[in-house]
């Protein structure tokens, strides 16, 4: 608005009585000035367009009390403003100094060269600052803007250090690596235009010139270090060539001779013809900030100004070419080149910086490097995540996953429609490329992460601190588990129904692993409450191809991003942690609340039978042995729930239910009942999605004896091992003593 305002008082009429002012703002603000001891009137000017006021000012002269006499800054004890007021309500009104050498200051407005100084008196946004506007307010700001700028505290200490330049709409984007790319003294570099923004900005690229960039719009660039300069004066960024080139002369710095070897660079003695690629010139500054005169630079900032003409007619007009017939050679003889450069117009650039990846981990509030890592599944789940940790630079990652992109997988995946018949973990690679450049790299593997003999799959494993299995397969997390070498693992899943979300975190020293987390995971499932609706229910399937196995689950994408945000902050926690961790996120879709339930991890049990090993947790023994104490004096007994897993020889088991009612009990004999016993079995295998069945029978001895079994055990055991044979499984009897627990096996021969 500066801009506007300073020329539109350039064209003002004088107003002889302040009844005439119209504008409703200009009235109120008035008022306040006439009521306010230390402003006073001086006179008041309008701008008609076509005898309509666009804009009305107050000059007035304002006292400051708290602005310490002879002050470094500058500034004075009176000073003129006028104060712009816009027409438009929604605008800020607009103050200026109209002191010829009122100083330079931060918290300026960006202004024309010759301009009065534009205050800038708030740092939020006019439609948040027009909410709780008034005239009075709007005048003690002033005052405060004035003093605070006086004792120079306007800025806070502990603030970065300003830069030398104001804000501008035209970027400059520097690589993250372009020192380490300025270390190959072959190197050189191109500035790409891209293409313009309805603002009249545009945004511009520095590469290395080796990068594809076929038709761009180009420009040269050459770059000028600038002496170290003390925050807190800032420089009107200049509106020509000339007026550049002298600001960098008042600094020590000459911008015409490097500039002319620029031009001339990569002219031959053939000449050049002009390309209508070739966009102009950039000037690149390196300017050292400081705090104070005697101190090291607290940064480097860098200010660019594009210089919008071809480059070839440029080099004409600062004596460094000469054209002939349309061709452009390098001018050597000119003595005394022309001074045509001084009056082009020249753009002020802010200069950006791709991130890095510790700039992003600045931007997203990490302060740890994260895993050397390896994510298992490149799914729906596992491309999300690795979305959100590649953006905040958590971790270095590799991806495994062995399948490639359907078209049905863009409903609720990171690919795109060009994606579709590509790998899964390639897409994820190419994905964090597009976002990282190369300042971190994700490594695809393209193969099954069950098969631990490939040497890609497992080297990747072994190299890695943290493994997240994020793939929708059982095999994975429970064949690893039983692999000591391995390092620490985590599993995250979403629920079919895509309400709730889970967490499975092994200790640091993995004593407690994902298989023996499943399992009291599954617990939790058939004991709590919140474990009837987990699993309950899903939105649908659909068919997918032609295949009987092409079945997908109907899902929403939401459901899949919003879990993810929370399981990616979740593990980046659990991953400082010391201790195991089984947490979960119930989700109720109707009001979108989400409730956490954290699950007691107990230690893990193995035992060998025959041919299978048995893990049972110390949560399912402490439950045991409590249900043997509540029966004393009697035995009591019950059946055990769990899981087979001949892929990895196994048998887990999940919890011991309690005797039911008709059950018959002694001191010496125990008979289980039946009553109620069909629909629990059945309501623990629906809360785990089918995954917990009937394995067997448990039951105890009475106090003072041990776990050995009598000879109507092994009866028993008998006669489950030929109940159980015809679904071709092994039966598990467990009997629980006074300090001691004895499991035995049967199967039919």
């Amino acid at each position: 608005m500066m801009a506007e305002a300073y020329h539109e008082l350039a064209n003002v009429v004088e107003v002889k009585d302040a009844s005439e002012l119209t504008i409703p703002r200009a009235k109120a603000l008035l008022d306040a000035i006439q009521r306010q001891r230390d402003y006073s009137l001086v006179q008041i000017f309008r701008h008609p367009v076509d005898g309509v006021p666009t804009l009305e000012c107050l000059v007035v002269e304002v006292e400051c009390d708290d602005v310490p006499p002879k002050n470094p800054i500058g500034i004075q004890y009176r000073e003129r403003l006028a104060l712009c007021v816009p027409d438009d309500a929604k605008k800020l009104i607009e103050v200026l100094a109209l002191r010829q050498d009122f100083p330079v200051l931060m918290h300026q407005n960006q202004g024309v060269p010759g301009a009065p100084a534009s205050l800038c008196l708030y740092f939020e946004p006019s439609a948040v600052v027009m909410r709780t506007w008034t005239p009075q307010a709007f005048l003690r700001r002033i005052q405060w803007w004035l003093e605070k700028s006086a004792r120079g505290e306007l800025h806070p200490a502990d603030q970065p250090v300003e830069h030398l330049f104001f804000a501008s709409k035209y970027e400059l984007v520097l690589p993250w690596n372009l020192d380490k790319l300025r270390q190959n003294t072959d190197q050189h570099f191109v500035v790409v235009r891209q293409q313009e923004r309805p603002d009249g900005g545009f945004t511009c690229f520095l590469v290395p010139v080796a990068t594809n960039i076929p038709q761009a719009k180009t420009a040269k660039h050459i770059e000028l270090l600038l002496p170290s300069v003390v925050h807190g004066f800032i420089e009107r960024d200049p509106a020509t060539l000339g007026q550049l080139a002298d600001l960098l002369t008042r600094r020590g710095v000459d911008l015409i001779g490097p500039l002319r070897t620029a031009l001339q660079a990569g002219i031959g003695q053939t000449g050049a013809i002009a390309s209508k690629n070739d966009q102009g010139t950039v000037v690149l500054l390196h300017i050292p900030i400081s705090r104070a005169a005697d101190v090291d630079p607290d940064r480097i900032a860098r200010r660019a100004f594009f210089i919008p003409i071809n480059s070839l007619e440029l080099g004409v007009a600062c004596g460094a070419l000469l054209v002939h017939e349309n061709r452009y050679y390098q001018d050597l003889l000119n003595q005394q080149p022309s001074a045509a450069w001084r009056d082009q117009l020249v753009l002020p650039m802010e200069v950006l910086r791709q991130n890095d990846d510790a700039m992003a981990r600045q931007q997203s509030g990490l302060t740890e490097e994260g895993p050397t890592g390896v994510l298992i599944g490149a799914g729906s789940l596992g491309s999300a995540l690795l979305n959100l940790w590649g953006r905040s630079g958590w971790g270095r990652w590799t991806i495994i996953d062995k399948d490639h992109v359907k078209p049905h997988n863009l409903s609720r995946h990171a690919a795109y429609a060009q994606h579709v018949g590509v790998t899964k973990a390639t897409v994820a690679a190419e994905l964090h490329a597009a976002v990282m450049q190369g300042a971190t790299e994700i490594t695809p593997i393209v193969a099954d992460a069950c098969d631990l003999g490939q040497e890609p799959v497992a080297t990747a494993l072994n190299g890695a601190t943290l493994v997240v299995d994020a793939s929708t397969i059982l095999e994975y997390p429970r064949l690893t588990s039983a692999i000591d070498t391995f390092p620490r693992h985590f599993s995250v899943f979403v629920t079919p129904n895509g309400n709730a979300a889970v967490l499975l975190a092994e200790d640091a020293k993995r004593s407690q692993r994902l298989r023996t987390l499943e399992a009291q995971y599954y617990r939790a499932l058939i004991e709590q409450d919140w474990g009837r609706i987990h699993l309950a229910g899903h939105t649908g399937t659909f068919w997918s191809g032609a295949s009987c196995r092409d079945i997908s689950l109907v899902m929403p994408y939401s459901r899949i991003t919003g879990h993810a945000s929370t399981l990616a902050e979740q593990v980046q926690s659990a991953a400082t942690r010391e201790d195991a961790l089984i947490r979960v996120w119930q989700r109720d879709p109707e009001r979108g609340a989400v409730e956490v339930y954290d699950v007691p991890v107990t230690a893990e049990q193995r035992l060998e039978l025959d041919g299978l090993d048995l893990y049972i947790d110390e949560g399912v023994l402490c439950q045991l042995r409590q249900l043997r104490q509540q029966g004393f004096p009697n035995e009591t007994g019950g059946v055990l729930l769990g899981y087979y897993d001949f892929n990895i020889k196994a048998v887990i088991v999940v919890m011991g239910l309690p005797a039911p009612p008709d059950s018959k009990a002694s001191p010496t004999f125990f008979e289980r009942g039946i009553e109620g016993l069909a629909e629990a079995v059945k309501e623990a295998s629906a809360r785990t999605a089918g995954m917990v069945r009937y394995i067997g029978e448990w039951h105890s001895h009475p106090p003072g004896h041990s776990a050995s079994p009598s000879r109507d055990d092994l009866v028993q055991l008998i006669h489950l091992a030929l109940g159980m044979a015809d679904d071709g499984l092994p039966a598990v009897q467990l009997i629980v003593g006074e300090s001691d627990v004895q499991v035995l096996q049967g199967a039919a021969r």
